[in-house]
């Protein structure tokens, strides 16, 4: 893989470290500064022309700032004579911005891909994207990589029987009931209502939880409100035990105390965003790596292989 290079921006330096360290190739010499007024300045500190280059940057807190750092990046890889330039964002902000929900507001998914795309970019690789809709706001590739094989595994290890896996709302459904498949568990699913935004309550369970250990799935947990009314609600029907994955650790405002105070027994995430220190602190939280599979996807989309495979 000598035509492929690595770079990393300051998002999510130890998961860029772990992928480097999979593929057995070290990251790209970069220069990511600030001018005294808040500007962000790059230097590609190496020669780039002619080769393959992946950007690895999610675009989590501070969102605005690795979102400007990730665009001039890539501008400044185009300029240099990049062949491919290919954006590996394991975690897309503003996905949940995808459709006008009320009169006069931004679709700000479409926007920040519109941006990406006029920055440059050839490809982009992500991980569970919030709403699959978002490829299609893309005029270039988009591999919508999936944590499930990871969270499958680990799920498997830990509560091998006696499981039932919860939808934490009726937009999840769909995901809840491909884990249960696969886990061979039963699925329940929580009735919510969202009163305004990141404010959610949790009503009633459909499904039998009943003495059994409770996995909800969900893709992200941002200020911890929907999985912990959820974990209160699944407890009041008798469940044994309440777990939570999700792919996506962004946990904002009071997430971290609603989770220590909450019904939960434990809340696995992935690593697509670094956790704080306080998520680092809380004995509810542990994380799963997903270094190696997008390492992988990495190397199948340099060589033309297939992407989708990883996932059968």
């Amino acid at each position: 893989m000598n035509g492929l290079s690595i770079f990393a921006g300051n998002s999510n330096p130890l998961l860029a470290d772990k992928i480097s360290e999979y593929l057995a190739k070290p990251l790209g010499r970069l220069k990511v500064d600030r001018f005294s007024d808040g500007e962000t300045q790059v230097e590609i500190h190496e020669n780039v022309r002619k080769k393959e280059i992946y950007v690895i940057q999610s675009t989590c807190y501070p969102v605005n700032d690795n979102l400007v750092e990730l665009l001039l990046l890539i501008d400044a890889f185009k300029r240099s004579s990049a062949s491919r330039i290919t954006a590996v964002i394991p975690y897309f902000g503003y996905a949940r911005q995808d459709k006008k929900v009320s009169p006069r507001v931004p679709i700000s998914a479409k926007l920040v891909a519109d941006l990406l795309d006029n920055a440059g970019v050839d490809r982009v690789i992500t991980m569970d994207l919030h709403a699959g809709q978002i490829q299609g706001f893309f005029n270039v590739p988009v591999d919508n990589l999936y944590s499930a094989p990871i969270i499958i595994d680990d799920i498997k290890t830990r509560f091998p029987e006696n499981l039932v896996v919860v939808s934490p709302d009726a937009g999840g459904v769909e995901r809840a009931r491909a884990y249960a498949k696969r886990l061979n568990a039963g699925l329940a699913i929580v009735d919510k209502r969202r009163s305004a935004p990141n404010q959610a309550k949790a009503m009633a369970i459909i499904g039998d939880v009943q003495d059994k250990i409770a996995i909800i799935i969900d893709d992200m947990a941002d200020t911890a409100g929907t999985l912990t009314e959820a974990a209160s609600v699944i407890r009041e029907k008798g469940a044994r035990e309440v777990h939570a994955y999700c792919t996506h650790p962004v946990l904002s405002g009071p997430a971290i105390d609603r989770i220590n105070s909450s019904s939960l027994n434990s809340l696995v995430a992935t690593d697509t965003i670094p956790l704080s220190e306080d998520a680092k602190n809380c004995d509810k939280i542990k994380t799963l790596s997903i270094a190696k599979l997008v390492g992988e996807a990495i190397v199948r989309s340099y060589r033309g292989d297939s992407v989708n495979s990883l996932f059968v």
